[in-house]
C-alpha cells in the first residue's frame, strides 16, 4: 500500500503510528458518515440498496489504494443520482452497470491523456447550478416518500401530484422522516463534543428506533441476500448505442468534474500534500470500472465525506482506505440491521442533502459576479428537462455572456463645455464596435475641440482605421483632436502588424522606464509620452492646486535618481513638499540656507504636518563617507555634515545593530544610522520644536531597499516593516 508521508515525516512519527493515532480513527468517523449516505442515495437512484454499499467498498479501497488526492474520500454522489435513475429507468440496471464500467474506462483514458485540469475549465457558477438542480430533483422525489408515497417519473409530476400526495399523507412517515430533518438541520447547533458524532448517523439511528415503537406499519429497507449475493456482471445493451454512448460520456465528464472540484476544495482545507490530479482521475476511472462491474452505483469524490475525514485529523489515504474496509464488514455481518432502517428515514435524509446542495453563498457569488442568469436557467434546465440538457444550456449561456463581455466596447461621445466634446472608448474595439462607434462620432459637430480618450486592451485594424479616418475628417472641417491612450494598446502599434490583446505594463513600464528607450532627447521624448497618456488623467488633479498648494508633509530625501517619492508613498500632486540633497542631509541650525528656507516654509507657511527623513540603499554618499571623506570644497565639504553619523555608527549605534541582524551590509548599515541621525537633529531646530509643542508634528525617518522594492521605517533604535496602517501614520505617509 502506498501512502503519503510527508505529514509524518514533519512531525516525526512513523507510520504505524500515524495509521493508529490519525487514520484509524478518522476513518472510523467517514464510515459513520458515509453508510446512511450510501443507503440513501441507492434509494434515491431507484437502484439496488446493496449498490450503493458496493460502491461505498469501491470508493473507499480503491481509490483509497490508488487515488491521487492524500485525504479525499470517494464513494457514491448524490451528483449523479438523477443521471443513474435515468439510465436505470432506460436502460434497466444491469446496463446502467455496463455503462457505469464503461465511464470507468473513459475516465481512466482521461486520466492518461493527462488533461484532468481541462476538467476543471468548466464555470463554476455551472457546476454550482448543476448541484442545486440535482439536490432540488431530490428534494422533489423524497418529499413523496416521506409523506408516504411513491416518486413519480419527473419534476413537473413531482410538482403537480404533491397536493394529492398531501391529501393522503401516511403521518407515521411524516413524524419519523420529520424528526430525522430536524436532528439533521438542528445538529450543528449542538456542543462541539456531542457533534464528534456525526449527524446523519444519529438521526438514522433515532428514526429508525422510532419506527420500532410506534404502533404502525412503516415500510423498510429490503436486501435481498448479503452484499456478496448482489455482485453481478453487467449486462450489454441490446440497441440504443447512440443513447449508450451518451450516457457513458455523461456519467464519465459528470464524476471526473465532481471529484477533481472536490479535490481542489479539499487541498484548501489542509497543509499537506496537494493532488496529482491525473492519478486521482485515474483511480476514479478504476473504482467506477471495479463497482459497475461487480453490480454497484458510480463513484465519485465526495465533499462530505473528505471534510469529515479532514475534521476527524487524517493525515494519508489509509483513512479512505479503511473507511471502505469498515463498510463491507458492517455489509456482510449486520444485513438485518440495514433491513430495519425505514424509507421514510432516509427520504428525510435525503431532503436534507437535497437542501443543502441550494447554497444561498453560491447564490450570492452569481449575483455579484452577474451570472445569476446562469445559475437560474442551469437550475431550471436540469430540474425540468435533465441534467446533461441543462448543462449544457448553463454552458451555452455562460460562453455567450463570456463572448459578449471580452468583446463588449463602451462607446460614449459628452458635450463637456462650449465647442469642447469628449469621445471615451473603453474595452475590445474590433470591428463589431463599428457601428456603436460611427454612431457615437457622429454626434460630435463639426469644428468642435475633441478630446479622444481611449482605454483599450485589443485594437484591430478596421477600428484603427474607423477612428484614424474620423479624426482626420474632422480635422479638415476646422475642428481638433486630441488623443490620448490609456489603455495597454497604442494606436501606433495597430499597423506594425497583426493585433494583439496588450499587456498590462504598470507604472513603472508605463511611466518611469519608456524614456530610456527613446532616441534623441529623452525628457522631450518623455514630455510627449506624458501628454499622450498620463496629462488628462492628472490634469483635473492639478486644476484643484492652480491656486496653492497644501502638501501634508515635508520630504527630505536623497538626490539618488531611483528614489521616485510619489512612487514609493503613494501620493499624488500637491501631497509632499519635497527637498533633495545629497545624503538627505540635514547640516543644522543656519548651516544650509536652502534647507533653512525650505524647512521654513514649509513649517510657516504650509503648514505641514509632518517632516520625514528617507534614505536608501547603495547610497553612495554614504559609501564616500565610509571610504574617508574627500579634501576640498564641494563634495568634501558637504559630506563632513555627516561625520557625526559616522561616528555614531562606529560606536554601535542600535539601528546599526538592528540593520545588521536584518541582513543588511555595512553601507545599507550607516545609511539608516544617518537618518535617525538626522531625524535627531531635525528635532533641535528652533522652528520644529516649536512646530512640535505647538501642532503636534511629527518627525520620522524611513529606509528604502531598492533590491526588495520595500520601505522601512527607522526609529531612534530600531527598524521595522511600516506595512501597519499606525506605523504609516507615525511615518507621516
Amino acid at each position: 500500500m502506498s501512502l503519503d508521508t510527508a505529514s509524518q515525516q514533519s512531525s516525526g512519527e512513523s507510520r504505524w503510528q500515524t495509521l493508529l493515532r490519525h487514520d484509524l480513527p478518522a476513518s472510523l468517523v467517514v464510515f459513520l458518515v458515509a453508510l446512511p449516505l450510501s443507503l440513501g442515495i441507492a434509494v434515491a437512484s431507484d437502484a439496488p440498496i446493496a449498490a450503493g454499499l458496493i460502491a461505498a467498498v469501491v470508493g473507499g479501497v480503491v481509490v483509497g489504494l490508488f487515488g491521487g488526492s492524500p485525504l479525499q474520500v470517494s464513494g457514491p454522489a448524490a451528483g449523479l443520482t438523477v443521471v443513474v435513475a435515468e439510465t436505470i429507468n432506460q436502460f434497466g440496471w444491469k446496463t446502467a452497470c455496463f455503462i457505469t464500467a464503461a465511464a470507468g474506462v473513459l475516465q481512466i483514458l482521461f486520466g492518461l491523456s493527462r488533461i484532468a485540469r481541462a476538467a476543471l475549465a468548466i464555470a463554476p457558477v455551472v457546476v454550482h447550478a448543476m448541484l442545486a438542480g440535482i439536490g432540488i430533483t431530490i428534494a422533489l422525489q423524497q418529499v413523496h416518500v416521506l409523506l408516504g408515497g411513491s416518486s413519480q417519473s419527473s419534476a413537473l409530476a413531482n410538482i403537480t401530484e404533491l397536493p394529492t400526495q398531501l391529501i393522503n399523507l401516511h403521518g407515521v412517515d411524516v413524524l419519523i422522516g420529520g424528526v430525522v430533518i430536524a436532528i439533521m438541520l438542528g445538529w450543528k447547533y449542538l456542543p462541539a463534543k456531542i457533534r464528534v458524532v456525526p449527524g446523519p448517523l444519529v438521526a438514522v439511528l433515532v428514526g429508525t428506533l422510532l419506527s420500532l415503537v410506534v404502533p404502525a406499519d412503516v415500510e423498510r429497507i429490503a436486501l435481498s441476500g448479503s452484499l456478496f449475493d448482489a455482485i453481478g456482471l453487467p449486462e450489454m445493451p441490446s440497441g440504443n448505442w447512440g443513447a449508450m454512448v451518451l450516457a457513458v460520456l455523461t456519467v464519465a465528464l459528470i464524476a471526473s468534474v465532481e471529484s477533481l472540484l472536490c479535490a481542489v476544495a479539499v487541498d484548501k482545507m489542509h497543509t499537506g500534500p496537494r493532488t496529482n490530479f491525473d492519478r486521482e482521475l485515474v483511480a476514479q476511472g478504476v473504482a467506477n470500472t471495479t463497482s459497475g462491474l461487480l453490480g454497484g452505483l458510480p463513484v465519485t469524490g465526495v465533499i462530505v465525506r473528505s471534510a469529515s475525514n479532514v475534521q476527524a485529523g487524517a493525515r494519508t489515504r489509509a483513512s479512505a482506505l479503511l473507511h471502505g474496509i469498515w463498510v463491507l464488514v458492517f455489509s456482510v455481518a449486520l444485513v438485518g440491521v440495514v433491513e430495519q432502517i425505514p424509507k421514510s428515514v432516509l427520504a428525510g435524509l435525503l431532503i436534507v442533502v437535497g437542501i443543502q446542495l441550494v447554497k444561498l453563498a453560491h447564490i450570492r457569488l452569481a449575483k455579484r459576479t452577474g451570472d445569476l442568469l446562469v445559475y437560474l436557467v442551469t437550475v431550471t434546465g436540469v430540474v425540468f428537462l435533465n441534467l446533461l440538457e441543462g448543462v449544457l444550456i448553463g454552458l451555452g449561456l455562460a460562453f455567450a455572456l463570456l463572448l459578449w463581455r471580452v468583446v463588449r466596447v463602451v462607446v460614449s461621445a459628452e458635450h463637456v463645455d462650449a465647442d469642447r466634446w469628449v469621445v471615451r472608448v473603453e474595452g475590445t474595439c474590433t470591428f463589431l464596435a463599428l457601428p456603436r462607434l460611427s454612431s457615437e462620432l457622429a454626434k460630435v459637430p463639426a469644428g468642435a475641440d475633441v478630446l479622444l480618450e481611449l482605454s483599450v486592451d485589443f485594437l484591430d485594424h478596421a477600428a484603427y482605421e474607423a477612428i484614424h479616418d474620423w479624426a482626420r475628417q474632422h480635422e479638415s472641417t476646422g475642428g481638433a483632436v486630441e488623443f490620448v491612450e490609456l489603455g495597454t494598446v497604442d494606436m501606433s502599434r495597430a499597423l506594425a502588424g497583426p493585433p494583439e490583446r496588450g499587456h498590462a505594463r504598470g507604472l513603472l513600464n508605463d511611466v518611469l522606464r519608456p524614456w530610456r528607450d527613446t532616441e534623441g532627447n529623452p525628457i522631450t521624448a518623455g514630455v510627449a509620452a506624458y501628454h499622450r497618456r498620463n496629462a488628462h488623467v492628472v490634469r483635473p488633479h492639478l486644476d484643484e492646486l492652480r491656486d496653492g498648494q497644501a502638501p501634508h508633509s515635508l520630504f527630505l530625501t536623497c538626490a539618488d535618481s531611483r528614489i521616485v517619492p510619489n512612487v514609493i508613498t503613494n501620493t499624488g500632486p500637491g501631497d509632499l513638499f519635497t527637498v533633495r540633497n545629497v545624503g538627505n542631509l540635514v547640516p543644522g541650525h543656519g548651516r544650509d540656507t536652502s534647507l533653512e528656507a525650505a524647512l521654513t516654509f514649509a513649517l510657516q507657511e504650509l503648514r505641514v504636518e509632518h517632516l520625514v527623513v528617507c534614505g536608501h540603499s547603495g547610497c553612495g554618499a554614504m559609501k564616500a563617507l565610509r571610504a574617508g571623506v574627500p579634501d576640498g570644497p564641494g563634495l568634501g565639504d558637504w559630506l563632513r555634515h555627516a561625520l557625526p553619523s559616522l561616528d555614531r555608527y562606529r560606536l554601535g549605534h542600535p539601528v546599526a545593530r538592528a540593520a545588521a541582524n536584518a541582513g543588511f551590509d555595512e553601507t545599507d548599515q550607516l545609511s539608516m544610522v544617518n537618518v535617525a541621525v538626522q531625524v535627531e537633529t531635525l528635532l533641535t531646530h528652533p522652528e520644529v520644536r516649536r512646530a512640535v509643542l505647538e501642532r503636534g508634528i511629527t518627525v520620522s525617518g524611513l529606509f528604502f531597499d531598492i533590491a526588495t522594492a520595500r520601505v522601512l521605517q527607522v526609529t531612534a533604535e530600531d527598524i521595522a516593516d511600516i506595512d501597519d496602517p499606525e506605523l504609516a501614520e507615525l511615518a507621516g505617509v
